[in-house]
């Protein structure tokens, strides 16, 4: 690791950034380092402009996947080298589109669960839909995070490091029984194949994406369908059901409520309980002709 790198490393770490952006951003500086094929303390803000735009027109990244770039990028220049002639407030990131994200009926979750291969993918799929954490957490879970006499969930330091419990129901408890009694994880509860200097290792981030990917091929689902999907499907269905705003937060770990507002626009509860107007107005009925059109 080149000095520079580790520096930033250190400033990220000093801030108690997550090991998900901290990855994200040396990866980030990285990229553009190599782009610019110089050292980026050696770049300045038209550099960084024309890397904008490239990342825009010719790769066609998501607006999303562009502002995480740009921030690194502003991490960088602003607290590792502390270059405040870079102005990023003159950078406009590119909008975001509004959409909906998919979610699954209870039908087609039962398709997907039934498309996994293997013991091991179904009790993924299971924990994914039944308590609505993120893959990144769901590789993470160790068998002393399982509290059978409480019937909960540990989660511990998720997005946000931020600790919290949730609720295991019975069926879930089954399942996870019936997986360990069969696989004998010792430390993790997915460890990964491959050890580190003989230590155990969880699963990585990529292999429960296949794991969604691959079962719903099987299932026959046409749905873009991956572990958000199940917590999208999770929020809408707790939604649906009656379960407070302010609750499904907490399950899902959102340090904001508005990104768990977002449910209430895929809540088919929420849907019908809301008056339509047209349906109060007491419309009376006349036999009325269709003029001709026009031609």
């Amino acid at each position: 690791m080149t000095p520079l790198r580790q520096r930033m490393l250190e400033e990220l770490q000093r801030r108690n950034y997550s090991q998900t952006t901290i990855d994200s951003y040396i990866l980030a500086v990285k990229e553009f380092a190599k782009y610019c094929n110089k050292s980026p303390d050696l770049l300045g803000a038209e550099d960084v402009r024309r890397y904008q735009l490239y990342l825009i027109n010719m790769k066609k990244l998501a607006p999303q996947t562009v502002k995480v770039r740009m921030s690194a990028l502003r991490f960088f220049y602003w607290k590792t080298l502390k270059r405040r002639d870079l102005h990023f407030d003159d950078l406009p990131m590119p909008k975001e589109p509004m959409k909906l994200p998919v979610v699954l009926g209870s039908g087609e979750v039962t398709q997907l669960i039934e498309g996994a291969s293997s013991l091991k993918q179904r009790t993924r799929l299971m924990i994914l839909y039944g308590t609505g954490i993120r893959r990144s957490e769901l590789r993470l879970l160790k068998l002393t995070d399982i509290d059978s006499k409480r019937m909960v969930i540990h989660i511990r330091q998720g997005k946000g490091r931020r600790d919290r419990d949730l609720p295991m129901t019975p069926k879930l408890l089954e399942a996870l029984r019936e997986y360990w009694r069969s696989a004998r994880p010792a430390v993790y509860l997915f460890p990964s194949p491959r050890k580190v200097d003989g230590q155990e290792r969880p699963i990585s981030s990529k292999t429960v994406w296949h794991t969604c990917h691959a079962a719903a091929v099987r299932a026959g689902l046409t749905k873009a369908i991956h572990p958000h999907t199940l917590r999208h499907s999770f929020a809408t269905q707790h939604m649906d059901s009656g379960t407070d705003l302010r609750t499904i937060q907490h399950l899902l770990g959102h340090a904001d409520l508005k990104n768990t507002a977002v449910y209430l626009h895929l809540s088919q509860h929420h849907m019908r309980a809301a008056v339509n107007p047209l349906d109060q107005l007491d419309l009376k009925k006349r036999d009325l002709q269709e003029p001709p059109e026009n031609p």
